[in-house]
């Protein structure tokens, strides 16, 4: 392993060499693109993102309505699970976007519907703004991103929990209680402002009253039913969120100042892209994380000849990421290496030994 094992902690061994290496807060590689095609692109519009919410809540409670009508029939079974995506892995998307304040331009409506998806996937909203914060500034550099998602080497265990949102429910609602009471972890604390640590506490007790809400309502009825819609649609619903999720940065490297060494761009189709709001360009959105979801399609024509070839499908992302994640736990020093257009091979910067790795 290296050096003994990557410390991801934010606090650790890795991030105090993160620090030494000048790779914390650093400059990363500024994609070249004209500055007036690059304004016309980072322009906010209300409209592209409030007919997609519509979409999105209009579906979301025809399925609801038709599963309820059905309920106790095996005819509610598919508009339970068309619910369940739309509530559980739709969301995520629509969080990570509103949390960039880049797909509405009134604020307010960003504001809104990032706190409805929060509440819908089980987050915490100012801890998972700041966290998102760090992501985007130290973009898999261990030590300093809190949301590596495949860690080397991989835990199989927990990725297989995070399908249906065991592992991070489990982890949100253990740090409920502490966060109500004003306490953080020192990973935390190494993100969140310390003016911002009481919005932390209104947000948990926020939660809190939601979760006994919920269950006093199925307690008074007797029933599950009421959780089934608003609560557990959040693990049964869950799993499309880390399948997206999991073709953006896993087996790629860490320790680079390049996006486009640790992230994937992925074709997919309208259905997908709807639910994913267009994160599968997730190149261009580390490119320029304010370029709102709905330009991006634009922005990956405007970089392509800059950036790797993207991915044909998500069957080709998964081609190799399965066999890398698998090849990671064996070796955590490997790693996919992605080769950029016209250029000499990147010098990769890995915390401990000198890593080995395939062309992509």
């Amino acid at each position: 392993m290296l050096g003994g094992g990557r410390d991801y902690s934010l606090t650790g061994r890795d991030s105090e060499l993160a620090v030494q290496r000048g790779l914390a807060t650093a400059d990363w590689y500024p994609c070249p693109i004209e500055r007036k095609r690059l304004k016309s692109l980072m322009q906010r519009r209300d409209g592209p993102a409030v007919r997609d919410t519509l979409i999105w809540l209009g579906a979301m409670a025809a399925t609801g309505l038709a599963a309820w009508h059905w309920w106790g029939h095996w005819a509610a079974v598919p508009f339970l699970g068309a619910y369940g995506v739309l509530y559980g892995s739709a969301s995520d998307s629509r969080w990570h976007e509103s949390s960039h304040g880049t797909a509405f331009r009134s604020r307010w409506l960003n504001e809104a519907v990032y706190w409805l998806a929060c509440v819908m996937i089980v987050r915490e909203p100012t801890i998972w703004r700041w966290s998102h914060v760090r992501h985007h500034t130290d973009t898999l550099i261990v030590g300093r991103d809190p949301e590596v998602q495949v860690q080397r080497p991989p835990d199989l265990l927990a990725l297989a929990l995070d399908l249906f949102a065991l592992k991070h429910i489990a982890k949100t609602l253990a740090g409920l209680l502490p966060h109500a009471l004003g306490r953080l972890t020192p990973d935390e604390r190494s993100f969140v402002p310390e003016a911002e640590a009481w919005k932390v506490a209104w947000g948990a007790w926020i939660a809190l009253g939601l979760i006994g809400t919920v269950t006093t309502w199925c307690i008074a009825v007797g029933s599950v039913v009421p959780a089934m819609f608003i609560g557990l649609p959040s693990i049964y619903g869950a799993f499309m969120g880390p399948f997206f999720a999991t073709t953006q940065h896993a087996g790629l490297a860490e320790d680079v100042l390049d996006h486009r060494l640790n992230s994937r761009t992925v074709y997919m189709n309208p259905l997908f892209r709807f639910l994913y709001w267009n994160m599968n360009y997730h190149v261009e959105h580390h490119l320029f994380p304010l370029v709102p979801y709905h330009a991006l399609p634009r922005l990956h024509q405007a970089v392509k000849p800059y950036c790797p070839p993207p991915y044909r499908s998500c069957w080709d992302a998964y081609r190799e990421i399965i066999p890398a994640v698998f090849r990671q736990r064996r070796d955590p020093h490997w790693f996919v290496r992605r080769a950029l257009p016209g250029a000499e091979p990147p010098a990769f910067v890995e915390t401990g030994p000198v890593a080995a790795g395939s062309e992509a």
